[in-house]
C-alpha cells in the first residue's frame, strides 16, 4: 500500500523555487554584519543586497536580520542556518573550481581570532606579505575571549584561530579522525615570571614562598578568576593573591611595569607588551607545561585553496617575526 506523503509546511520554502544566489548574499551579510560591507565584498550595490535579503526573508518566513546602530544583528533562525549554508557554499566552490585561487584577482575575506600578543607578532609581516603579493584579501582580526575556540570555528564565527589552546588540543586528540578541526603548530615558548625592573624580587631566585606572598596580575581572556598557574599551585597545596585580572597582554605589561604586581606570561609574548625594556623575567618556582601556539581551522576550509594560501602566509609570517625578533 503506497504511503501518504507528509503534509507540506507552508512556512518552509520550496528548494526548487529558491534562488541559490540569495544564499551567497546571506553568507556575506552574516560574515560582515552589515549590508553595506556585504555589498562591497560582493561587488553589488546596497539596494541590490537589500532586495536579495528581502526576497530571502519572504522565502524563509523569517526576519533574518534586525538593523542596529552598527549594522545588522542576525535572528536565531539566521544563526542556525549560517553554518550549513557556509559549508555548502564552500563545498560547491570546491566542486566547481578545485584548486583554483588567484590572489591578485580572487577577492576573499577571512576572520582571524587571536590574543593581542599573537596579533602583534603576526599582523605586520602578514600584511606586508599580502601587499607584496597584491592579493585581494580582506582580513578581520577578532579579539580572543576564550582558551577554547572550537565553538567559534564550528559555528563559522571565525575562519582561523591562533593561540595556546590546551583544552581544544586535548579534545581534538581525543576525537582523532572524527574531529572536524585541523591544526598546525606554529611555534613553542614557555611561561616565565614577569616583574618591573627594580622590583624587590628582581635579580634573585624566585622561591615558591616569595611567589605566593607577592601580589599578582592574571591575564584571562574569558575573565575567569583563575588560570593554569592557579591549577599548578593548587596541586602543590598553595595559592596566590590576584589583585587584578585583565584580558590583554599589552595591558598586563603596562600595569606590571608601573607596580609591584607579578604576572606569568609566555616568554615569547613579553615583547608584545610594548614594555620589554621596563620588565625583567625569571624562572618560576614550579613546573608549567610548554606553551605551544597552534593554528586551528574547521574541516570545511581544509581543502579551500584560498584558505590554504592564507594558512601558508600566516605560518610564513610567524617564522619571519620570530627570526626578526631573534636578530635584535
Amino acid at each position: 500500500m503506497p504511503q501518504t506523503p507528509p503534509p507540506s509546511n507552508p512556512h518552509l520554502p520550496s528548494f526548487r523555487a529558491l534562488d541559490l544566489n540569495l544564499l551567497r548574499v546571506f553568507d556575506s551579510v552574516m560574515a560582515e554584519g552589515s549590508l553595506t560591507r556585504a555589498a562591497e565584498s560582493l561587488a553589488m550595490t546596497q539596494p541590490a543586497v537589500s532586495h536579495a535579503v528581502r526576497r530571502l526573508r519572504q522565502a524563509l518566513g523569517d526576519e533574518l536580520f534586525v538593523r542596529t546602530a552598527h549594522g545588522v544583528r542576525p535572528s536565531a533562525r539566521a544563526e542556525a542556518l549560517w553554518p550549513p549554508v557556509r559549508q555548502a557554499l564552500g563545498n560547491l566552490r570546491q566542486a566547481l573550481a578545485p584548486g583554483s585561487y588567484t590572489p591578485r584577482t580572487d577577492a576573499v575575506q577571512w576572520r582571524l581570532t587571536m590574543a593581542d600578543a599573537t596579533a602583534a607578532l603576526v599582523a605586520a609581516p602578514l600584511v606586508a606579505d599580502i601587499e607584496a603579493a597584491q592579493a585581494l584579501v580582506n582580513l578581520r582580526m577578532l579579539p580572543l575571549t576564550t582558551r577554547d575556540p572550537r565553538a567559534l570555528l564550528e559555528a563559522g564565527d571565525a575562519d582561523l584561530a591562533l593561540g595556546f589552546f590546551p583544552e581544544a588540543m586535548t579534545g581534538i586528540a581525543a576525537q582523532g579522525a572524527d574531529s572536524h578541526l585541523r591544526h598546525q603548530r606554529l611555534y613553542g615558548t614557555r611561561y616565565v615570571g614577569v616583574m618591573r625592573r627594580g622590583h624587590p624580587l628582581a635579580g634573585q631566585v624566585l622561591t615558591l614562598d616569595a611567589f605566593c606572598a607577592a601580589h599578582h596580575l592574571l591575564v584571562s581572556f574569558s575573565g575567569r578568576p583563575h588560570g593554569l598557574v592557579d591549577q599548578a599551585l593548587t596541586a602543590l597545596g598553595r595559592q596566590r593573591r590576584i589583585v587584578l585580572t585583565v584580558n590583554q597582554f599589552f595591558t598586563a605589561g603596562r600595569v606590571v611595569a608601573r607596580s609591584n604586581l607579578l604576572t606569568v606570561l609566555p616568554e615569547g609574548f613579553v615583547e608584545a607588551t610594548g614594555c620589554q625594556a621596563e620588565l625583567v623575567t625569571c624562572e618560576l618556582p614550579f613546573r608549567l607545561d610548554p606553551v605551544n601556539v597552534e593554528m586551528l581551522w574547521h574541516l570545511r576550509h581544509d581543502a579551500d585553496p584560498a584558505h590554504r594560501w592564507l594558512r601558508e602566509r600566516v605560518a610564513a609570517s610567524v617564522n619571519t617575526a620570530i627570526t626578526d625578533s631573534a636578530a635584535l
